[in-house]
Formats: C-alpha cells, sequence, structure tokens
C-alpha cells in the first residue's frame, strides 16, 4: 500500500452521540470518510438510543465541550464545522462562542427532535439558536419541524418554504436550506441566500429506514466546504449522497434503520 503523505481537509462535528450509530457524531464521522476528508469531533451528549427511539440523555458539562474543541482547533485546525444536537442553552452559547472565533466556514443543523419525536434540544435553548447560533452559521439546514419550533411557520407547500427560508435567514445565517423531506410527492430542498434560489429535487425512494438523514445531509455539507467547494455546489452534492444513502438504508432492531453511510462504496445492488 502507498503512505499517503498530502494531509485530508479536516471537518470537525459538535453533536451528540447516537449509540445505535445511524445518526449524531457516528453518522457524521462515518459521512466525512466517505466523502474524502479527516472528521473529528466534540461530543455534546450522550444517548441511549436505537431503531426504536432515545431511551436517555446526558448532555456533558460546557467545560468538557470547550476543553475538546480548543484541543482539536488549537492544535490540529479546521476547514469547516458541523453542529448537531446541543441541548441546552449554555451549550449552544457556549458552542456559538466557540464557532464566531473560528475561522471556518460553519454549518448549523437545529437539532430539536430525533427521527422518532424525542426532544433533543431544551425549549429554553431555542432563542439562543436564534440569536447565538443562527448569527454565526454559513449554512443552516432545519427540517420543517425545527422550522416550525424556531419561527412558527408551519409549512404545507414550496410556497410555504419560501417564507420558512426569510424568517431563518432573518436570524442572521449567510444561507440556509429548507428540508421539505416531510411534504408528499418528490424529496425537494431549497437553497437560498435571500437573493439566489436553488431548488433541490429529488426521487422519493419506497424506504422507511431514513434514521439520520438531517446529520448526514449537514455533515456532507460541511465536508464539500472543507474541499473548498462553493454553497451551492456543497449543497447539490450533499443532496445526491444523502438521496443515495436514503435509497440504500436497511433494517436495524424492530423500528426505523438508518441510512447508509458507505453507500458509495458497495456494488450495485
Amino acid at each position: 500500500m502507498p503512505i499517503r503523505t498530502a494531509v485530508p481537509p479536516r471537518v470537525l462535528t459538535v453533536a451528540g452521540s447516537d449509540s445505535g450509530g445511524g445518526a449524531g457524531i457516528q453518522a457524521d464521522l462515518k459521512t466525512m470518510l466517505a466523502l474524502g476528508v479527516h472528521g473529528m469531533s466534540v461530543l455534546t451528549a450522550v444517548t441511549a438510543q436505537n431503531s426504536l427511539g432515545v431511551q436517555g440523555a446526558w448532555e456533558l458539562p460546557v467545560d468538557a465541550v470547550r476543553a475538546q474543541y480548543r484541543s482539536v482547533v488549537d492544535d490540529i485546525g479546521v476547514q469547516a464545522v458541523k453542529t448537531g444536537m446541543l441541548a441546552s442553552a449554555a451549550l449552544v452559547e457556549t458552542v456559538a462562542e466557540l464557532l464566531a472565533a473560528t475561522d471556518a466556514p460553519v454549518v448549523v443543523d437545529p437539532v430539536g427532535v430525533s427521527k422518532h419525536g424525542d426532544a433533543l434540544l431544551a425549549a429554553e435553548a431555542l432563542d439562543s439558536v436564534r440569536t447565538k447560533l443562527l448569527p454565526v452559521a454559513t449554512v443552516a439546514t432545519p427540517n420543517l419541524d425545527e422550522v416550525a419550533q424556531l419561527t412558527g411557520v408551519v409549512v404545507t407547500d414550496e410556497s410555504g418554504m419560501r417564507r420558512a427560508a426569510e424568517e431563518i435567514l432573518g436570524f442572521g445565517p449567510r444561507w440556509v436550506v429548507i428540508k421539505g423531506g416531510h411534504l408528499p410527492g418528490e424529496a425537494v430542498d431549497l437553497l437560498t441566500d435571500g437573493s439566489a434560489e436553488h431548488w433541490l429535487r429529488a426521487p422519493r425512494h419506497d424506504n422507511r429506514h431514513t434514521h439520520g438523514t438531517g446529520c448526514t445531509l449537514a455533515s456532507a455539507i460541511a465536508s464539500g466546504l472543507a474541499l473548498g467547494q462553493d454553497v451551492p455546489t456543497a449543497v447539490r452534492g450533499a443532496k445526491t449522497y444523502v438521496t443515495g444513502a436514503i435509497e440504500a438504508g436497511f433494517p436495524l432492531g424492530g423500528g426505523i434503520g438508518p441510512v447508509d453511510h458507505g453507500w458509495l462504496t458497495r456494488p450495485p445492488r
């Protein structure tokens, strides 16, 4: 085997752990490996989680999160950062402060609930997400449930996605991806910075094993940015990757299985 001398771009995920391996830190690192970047992690919370839901969650102390972040960024450096489950207002504000002082693009996945409907963010932390975290985001990637949590806008069609994007952009991110996967019909997402609009469409695959889609998309976007892509290119590539991962999703346990993060390396079925 040849010895690799080139250092791949480095991407840091700041998120919670999913013990079932389908979402969270585990999904982020799998995505980063699949897309050719070096993944690193700051653990914010530990969950007891499987295909049926979240059985428990324990956030880490602020000092532990800050120490992990400084340890990685000060020595190794980063070309992009992705945030996921932050659990509490104190962690949201701490991470936002760290991100504001880091010279790298930031992808914020404003995780509020799990695929199974389990709360992953304290209600009192929503204002901190709006006023502290979203303003430091290069790209924010809320799904429709998270849009409703953050803005009160209930999206039922594509015109509602435009209104949702305007509301989220009002909090300060440079770009937003409104994920319309919960709408009927095609799996459509809207990427916009308030002027340019990019409608990203993909066929809807008849597969219920979709655990980890949000984490995977945000991590794929961050990976593209670390590789030097502009935002529209990174988001289009991420959409293609997650669509393939959904199509290849597989059953685990008795509930909703994960998407297949390694689908690019598997032989066609």
